[in-house]
C-alpha cells in the first residue's frame, strides 16, 4: 500500500502539475513580439535579408515584374537581399502564415487580404500597424532618407487605404485594386430580343437568362444551336451574396463582427436563385467550372468575374483554357455586376494589401516597410496594372503619363491592350466611388466563405432534385453556422447546447485539474490507512 502512495506521490501527481501549464498555454496562446519602435536611422552598415510571399495567377509576366521590382529594390539597397516565395492562391497564403505563426517563422512582407489579417492579429504584436510610421519623417511615404520616389500619403486613394484599416488602425498597405464585373456575349442578348443597357438589373439577368432556355425540337439550345448552354454563370459566390445584400442594404455583418445574414432577405434571394438554378438558366463555378471557358465557347451568356481576370474573357482572349476549334466569334461587352437600383450601382472592391510582420530586429523590420513603399512606386504599380483589368492605387500612378497612355491605346492589340481588359479597367476607374467593402473582424474570412455556401447549397440542391423551400433554407442556416462556427462570432444566439460547450483547450485543463486533485485525494486516503495500520501494529 505504502509503495502506491509513493508512486502516486512521486511521479503521476508531478506529471498532472507539470501538464498544467501546457494546457494554459494552449487556452491563452504565446508571449507574442515586443511592440516595433521604429529605428532612428536606417542601419546600412549590416546585411539584412527578407522574405515575400507573394501571389499571381500563374502569369509569368506578373512573376517578372515582381522580379523586376526586386531587382531595382536591391540595387538601391544592397545591403537588402529580397527572398520571393509565390503562391497561386490566397487561401494557401493564408494557411501557411497562420502555420508560421506558431514557429515565429513569418515572412517579412505578405501580399493579403484584410480578413486574413484579422485572424493574424490573434497573436501579439504579430502584424505591424502601420499609422505612426508611415508619417515618419524619413522612412515614412514620402519620406526624406528614402532612396526611391514613393507616393505620399495623400497620393494613394483614401477610400483603398481605408479598406486596410481594422478597428481604426491601418495594417496593410493597398497594392492593386479591382471588383466584379459582368462579362456578356451581345450577340446572342440581341438574338433573344434584347439591347444591352448601361447597367443591367437582376430581373433583366434572369429574365434573358430564362428566355434563353428554349430548344429546338433536336435538343439543341434555339440562341446557339449547341447541345450545351448555361446563361449565367457566377465566379465568386460570396460576392454574389454579399453585393446582393449591400444593394438591398440588408444585414450581413457589423463592425464588431455581429452577424446578421440569416436574415428574410437573404431567404428571398436565396430562393430566388434556386429557381433560376432548377431551370438550368443559372450555376456557378464550383458547381459548372470557369465562366470564362463557357462564355469564349458561346454557351454563357452573362460571365461574372473578377476584372482581375479580364484577359480570360471574351472571343479573343489572349489567356484561355479550351481548345481554339471550340472558340466561337461573338461581340464582348463588359458591364457591372447586376444591380436592384440602376441609380444606386454598388460593386465590391477587392485586390492585394501587403502588411508587414513583426521580427525581434527592428532594423529587418524597416527593411522590409521600405520595400513595401516601393511595391507603391510608379514603376510598379503601373506595370502590374496592365498585366490584368487592376487598376493602381496612388492617384501619382493614374495621373503618370505612361498609364495615361496605356489607357489611350486600347483595343490596338489583343495583348497588352487587350480591348475587354481596357474596359474592365476603366468600369473600376470610374466606379471607383460605388465600390465597397465588408467589415474585418476574426472570423470575417468564415463568414465570407458562409455567404458563398449558402448560394452554392441551394443551387446543388436545385440541381439534384431537391425541393429548395423556406424550410430547407432555415436547415441550410444552421449547416452553415455549424459548419464554420459562426455562432461562436455572432448573430442568431447559441442554443443551449453550444453555450454549454468549452474549447478542448478549457476541457483539457479541468480534466487535468480534475484528475489531479482525485490522484491529492487518493494519495491522502492511501496515506492515512498507512499510518493507521502502522500505529495499530
Amino acid at each position: 500500500m505504502r509503495r502506491i502512495t509513493l508512486i502516486f506521490a512521486k511521479y503521476l501527481i508531478p506529471v498532472f502539475v507539470l501538464a498544467c501549464p501546457v494546457f494554459l498555454t494552449a487556452c491563452h496562446g504565446s508571449k507574442g513580439l515586443p511592440e516595433f519602435v521604429m529605428p532612428e536611422e536606417f542601419d546600412e552598415s549590416r546585411q539584412y535579408e527578407i522574405t515575400f510571399w507573394a501571389k499571381n495567377d500563374t502569369n509569368k509576366i506578373q512573376t517578372d515584374i515582381y522580379k523586376r521590382a526586386i531587382s531595382e529594390f536591391e540595387k538601391l539597397y544592397p545591403n537588402i537581399t529580397v527572398n520571393m516565395r509565390l503562391y497561386t492562391d490566397y487561401g494557401r497564403i493564408y494557411n501557411d502564415v497562420i502555420t508560421n505563426i506558431s514557429t515565429g517563422t513569418t515572412p517579412n512582407v505578405c501580399i493579403t487580404y484584410p480578413d486574413h489579417i484579422a485572424t493574424y492579429m490573434k497573436g501579439i504584436n504579430i502584424v505591424v500597424p502601420l499609422d505612426e510610421i508611415s508619417c515618419d519623417e524619413k522612412y515614412g511615404f514620402g519620406g526624406s532618407a528614402l532612396k526611391f520616389d514613393g507616393p505620399k500619403k495623400e497620393e494613394i486613394i483614401e477610400k483603398f487605404m481605408n479598406e486596410c484599416r481594422l478597428s481604426g488602425t491601418l495594417y496593410a498597405l493597398p497594392f492593386m485594386r479591382s471588383t466584379e464585373a459582368l462579362y456578356i456575349n451581345e450577340d446572342l442578348v440581341k438574338a433573344l430580343g434584347y439591347e444591352v443597357p448601361d447597367i443591367l438589373t437582376w430581373d433583366f439577368v434572369w429574365e434573358v437568362s430564362e428566355k434563353a432556355m428554349k430548344k429546338n425540337a433536336d435538343g439543341t439550345f434555339a440562341v446557339n444551336g449547341q447541345k450545351v448552354l448555361i446563361p449565367f454563370i457566377y465566379k465568386s459566390t460570396d460576392n454574389m451574396m454579399i453585393s446582393q445584400l449591400r444593394q438591398k442594404d440588408a444585414p450581413y455583418s457589423t463592425e464588431e463582427g455581429d452577424i446578421g445574414i440569416f436574415n428574410e432577405t437573404t431567404t428571398g434571394l436565396l430562393l430566388e436563385t434556386a429557381k433560376h438554378a432548377g431551370t438550368g438558366a443559372f450555376s456557378t463555378f464550383k458547381i459548372s467550372s470557369y465562366p470564362g471557358n463557357f462564355l469564349n465557347a458561346g454557351q454563357c451568356i452573362f460571365a461574372a468575374d473578377s476584372t482581375a481576370g479580364a484577359t480570360w474573357m471574351g472571343a479573343d482572349a489572349p489567356l484561355s483554357d479550351i481548345a481554339e476549334d471550340n472558340k466561337k466569334s461573338f461581340t464582348t461587352i463588359v458591364r457591372p455586376i447586376p444591380q436592384f437600383d440602376v441609380n444606386d450601382p454598388k460593386m465590391i472592391s477587392q485586390g492585394p494589401s501587403v502588411c508587414v510582420f513583426n521580427k525581434e530586429d527592428p532594423q529587418e523590420v524597416l527593411a522590409a516597410w521600405m520595400f513595401t513603399q516601393f511595391l507603391l512606386t510608379n514603376d510598379v504599380q503601373n506595370a502590374y496594372a496592365e498585366t490584368e483589368g487592376y487598376v493602381p492605387v496612388t492617384t501619382k500612378a493614374r495621373n503618370s503619363d505612361d498609364y495615361k497612355e496605356y489607357l489611350s491605346l486600347a483595343g490596338t492589340d489583343n495583348n497588352e491592350h487587350y480591348g475587354v481588359k481596357m474596359d474592365a479597367s476603366k468600369l473600376l476607374l470610374e466606379n471607383t466611388d460605388n465600390t465597397f467593402t465588408t467589415a474585418v473582424f476574426s472570423g470575417s474570412a468564415s463568414l465570407r466563405d458562409a455567404a458563398g455556401a449558402l448560394v452554392e447549397n441551394v443551387v446543388k440542391a436545385e440541381r439534384r432534385g431537391t425541393k429548395v423551400d423556406e424550410s430547407f433554407i432555415e436547415k441550410t442556416y444552421d449547416d452553415v453556422r455549424s459548419l464554420y462556427k459562426l455562432d461562436q462570432l455572432g448573430g442568431k444566439p447559441m442554443s443551449k447546447e453550444a453555450a454549454g460547450k468549452l474549447p478542448a483547450a478549457s476541457k483539457a485543463l479541468l480534466i487535468s485539474l480534475a484528475v489531479a486533485w482525485i490522484l491529492i485525494a487518493v494519495v491522502y486516503f492511501y496515506g492515512r490507512m498507512a499510518k493507521r495500520k502502522d500505529f495499530k501494529s
